[in-house]
This record gives C-alpha cells, sequence and structure tokens, in this order.
C-alpha cells in the first residue's frame, strides 16, 4: 500500500477522473503482499479524503491493508451489498429500501457543501455583504431567477448560469432538500451544464465569472492554510431574509470558521450532513475494528482535514450501532 497519501492528494486524484486502485477486490478479503486481511472500501467522493487518511494512519502499524476507492455513494452501496466491498463509505444516510436490503450504517463525521460562485462575478462584493436567502437559492437553482440583477440591487445585466452534477452525488442530493425537495435528476435537468464530480464542478467555477454551483468545501478551501483558495467563493446564506449578514452568519472567510458554524448549528443541516461507513448486514472482524477506531481514536483527525466531528453522545450511538453489527 503506497503511504503518505494525504486529504490532498485523494482531492487530486479524484480531480484527474481516477480513483484510488481496488486491489483486493477481486482478490478476496486476504492482502496478497501481507499475512494480514484487506478491507475493501468504496463510495462517497465527499467522504474519501478523510476516510483515506484514516487508512493511511490506522494501517502504520497494523498487519492490515485498506483499500480505497470513490465512485460515489450509490456505487459504494451497490458494492457492498453485493459483496464486492467490505465498507461503503455514504455521503448520506441510508435509505429505507437499502436498509430492507441489510444495509447497516454508522455515521463518521460531518461534512457540508455550500453554494459557489468567482470572485470576479459581476456582482460578487454585493453577494459577499448581503448573502442569498434559501429561497433565492432555490430560484437561481431552478432557473426562476436567470440575471444577477434580480437578486442584487446594483444597475446590472449579466446573466446567471447554473452548474450541477452529473454523477451520482449524496452532496447533490442533499442540496436539492435544502433548496425545497428537488431531486438530483431534477436539478441537472435545470442546469445549464453538469459536470462529473467535484473537482470538474470547482473549475468550471474557477473560470465562469458568470457562474454558480455548490461544492463540497474542502474544495473551496485550501487544505495547509483552510483559507479561500483559487477563484472559488462560498456564498454566503442570508438565513434570517433581512438583506444583510448578522455578525453570527458571517463565517465564510476561513475553514476553521465555517467548521465551527457548522457544529455550532449556525450552518444549516441540510447542506450540512452526517457521513457514514456502511456494511452488508454485518461488519466483519477487520472492518469491524477499523471502524471502532475511527469512532474512537480517529475523531482527533477530523477537524485538521477540513471536516467536522459529530458529538459525544451521537458518537457513542454509533459506537453501539457498531457493536450490535459486529
Amino acid at each position: 500500500m503506497e503511504r503518505g497519501y494525504s486529504r490532498r492528494s485523494a482531492l487530486t486524484a479524484l480531480g484527474a477522473g481516477s480513483a484510488v486502485a481496488l486491489s483486493g477486490c477481486l482478490a478476496g478479503s486476504n492482502s496478497d503482499s501481507g499475512s494480514g486481511p484487506t478491507i475493501r472500501i468504496s463510495g462517497g467522493v465527499g467522504p474519501l479524503p478523510m476516510v483515506q487518511v484514516w487508512a493511511d494512519i490506522y494501517t502504520d502499524e497494523r498487519d492490515v491493508e485498506i483499500d480505497v476507492s470513490g465512485g460515489g455513494t450509490g456505487v459504494g452501496v451497490s458494492d457492498v451489498l453485493n459483496e464486492q466491498v467490505d465498507v461503503a463509505m455514504m455521503g448520506r444516510g441510508p435509505e429505507e429500501a437499502e436498509l430492507e436490503q441489510g444495509l447497516v450504517a454508522t455515521a463518521m463525521l460531518i461534512d457540508t457543501v455550500v453554494g459557489t460562485i468567482n470572485v470576479n462575478n459581476p456582482v460578487y462584493d454585493e453577494l459577499r455583504e448581503h448573502g442569498l436567502t434559501q429561497d433565492e437559492l432555490a430560484a437561481i437553482f431552478s432557473k426562476e431567477i436567470t440575471n444577477w440583477n434580480e437578486v442584487v440591487e446594483p444597475d446590472v445585466d449579466e446573466p446567471i448560469f447554473v452548474y450541477g452534477r452529473s454523477d451520482s452525488s449524496a452532496a447533490y442530493q442533499k442540496w436539492g432538500e435544502f433548496l425545497g425537495g428537488y431531486t438530483e435528476s431534477e436539478l441537472e435537468d435545470m442546469a445549464d451544464g453538469n459536470f462529473d464530480g467535484d473537482q470538474q464542478v470547482a473549475q468550471a467555477i474557477n473560470n465562469d465569472t458568470h457562474a454558480i454551483s455548490l461544492n463540497n468545501i474542502n474544495y473551496v478551501y485550501d487544505f495547509n492554510t483552510g483559507d479561500l483558495e483559487m477563484n472559488i467563493r462560498p456564498v454566503p446564506l442570508d438565513r434570517d431574509g433581512n438583506g444583510t449578514l448578522a455578525s453570527e452568519e458571517d463565517f465564510y472567510d476561513t475553514r476553521d470558521d465555517f467548521l465551527t458554524a457548522v457544529e455550532d448549528g449556525r450552518y444549516p443541516s441540510p447542506p450540512a450532513r452526517d457521513m457514514y461507513l456502511a456494511a452488508n448486514g454485518e461488519f466483519d472482524d477487520a472492518a469491524a475494528d477499523f471502524v471502532e477506531w475511527v469512532l474512537t481514536e480517529g475523531q482527533q483527525y477530523v477537524r485538521e482535514n477540513g471536516y467536522a466531528p459529530i458529538g459525544d453522545e451521537k458518537l457513542e450511538k454509533q459506537r453501539e450501532i457498531l457493536a450490535e453489527a459486529s
């Protein structure tokens, strides 16, 4: 297993359209390169960087290999239910139909998506000062609002280009819920263009001064500094609808401030969302040990890698779920 696989390298690999190889998928649960087992994990792009960081730390001092691949939450669920992998990463909670098929899941961290625009957007300064309400965002993504002069006072006449996701994305699903209950396919049909994955969406926003989309925050803030990067900027949310950002609503300048707002509940859920690790019926011994570590020692690495940890009470509940499914 390649060492030193950082969260940033996971993002880069995904941006290039590749995934971490699932070398153990066809070989079974025992690794050919050593005596220990191989834990096979696939699924959501949102949790993948953190799971890869956990995997690297966990395997450094243990006789176990962990192979991690992306593909999306739907892919992970399909893989695990078809016994192609041992664990699925999920950017959303399990659906009733999945539970009926035997899926069991434990929450592991909190991630979120945010509306994104280009820093050179013709009304960026006004949007940064006043934000957009949930209703305004819904109207933009549903194409009821198509010009930036419909959401700001300045005398501008500039079109809005809405970009969405063409892949199976839990982030997009949660964004649709936040906007009022739109499905992924409905949002995709209304968008001016759709892209396969967060990295491609981020690049599109980076290059288009008139566009708006959504991104997981790990594609908005720089990994090393936690500051805003490239030309991508978050769209502040005017939650009380009074046309300006109150001090408690203004937390977008750094990743740390944003994550604090997520933990405090000042940024809503959705689009903030729990992310999960799931198994088919039960977690086998090696996978259960890894997930238990994630829910205990592994939590100390969450915040520094751009996610929000879940609370102690909820963590204890997840450990109970794991014990019952092991």
